[in-house]
């Protein structure tokens, strides 16, 4: 049954593995503009992937408690390639660039668009893709198409609402229960919806601790 992942979810033992994991060193490794460029197979991978402007590097300065991480802007289309940040070498996050609209040019656009896809295709160390939602705006087609190719490929997602300070208490709950009918008879789809808000840190410690648990298993 899918749900909203609320603190209760997870046991004290393991938010305090996801506040560890995340208390300790968080270093840029490399940015990926090609396949080729890959680094090698090693620590278990969890890519962030959502449309361009919904919070991605918000999200992340969040859960790393830095501010410049990840760069923020509102001009969608800032993150161009696959930005990779090591949490201790215990795992990576990647960073990812937004897919839908985009101020850049199209050949760009399409460039970065084509390494997404092969990367969540082909990379046999991604655990978990995380695949964020604006809390304001529900699923677009575009999420829906990154859905099929995860299902297609049996890449385990977790959808994470973003900004979910923004819409009013009715709208959230309409938003989450529309998503959580979309997602339930999805092949790859991760039971639990995570609902965050980068601004007011919300959902920030369970984001960590299901981070934290992905260590754990591996």
């Amino acid at each position: 049954m899918t749900q909203a992942t609320e603190t209760g979810t997870f046991s004290p033992e393991q938010m305090e593995a996801g506040r560890l994991l995340f208390a300790g060193p968080c270093d840029f490794v490399l940015s990926v503009a090609d396949m080729k460029q890959l680094p090698e197979a090693g620590p278990p991978e969890v890519a962030f992937a959502g449309r361009s402007n919904v919070g991605k590097s918000s999200l992340l300065n969040a859960l790393t408690n830095r501010k410049n991480l990840a760069r923020t802007s509102n001009t969608p289309g800032r993150t161009q390639m696959l930005n990779y940040f090591s949490l201790g070498g215990a795992i990576n996050l990647v960073d990812m660039p937004g897919y839908g609209f985009a101020k850049a040019p199209k050949e760009k656009v399409r460039d970065w668009t084509m390494l997404s896809k092969d990367f969540l295709a082909g990379r046999a160390s991604l655990v978990r893709v995380f695949l964020l939602i604006d809390s304001r705006h529900g699923l677009k087609d575009s999420d829906a198409e990154v859905m099929d190719l995860l299902d297609k490929t049996a890449v385990v997602y977790q959808c994470v609402l973003t900004k979910s300070d923004k819409p009013k208490g009715g709208d959230l709950h309409a938003v989450l229960a529309k998503l959580t009918g979309q997602i339930a008879k999805r092949p790859a789809a991760h039971p639990s919806i995570i609902m965050t808000s980068s601004a007011k840190m919300r959902g920030i410690e369970e984001l960590r601790a299901e981070i934290a648990s992905l260590v754990m298993d591996r």
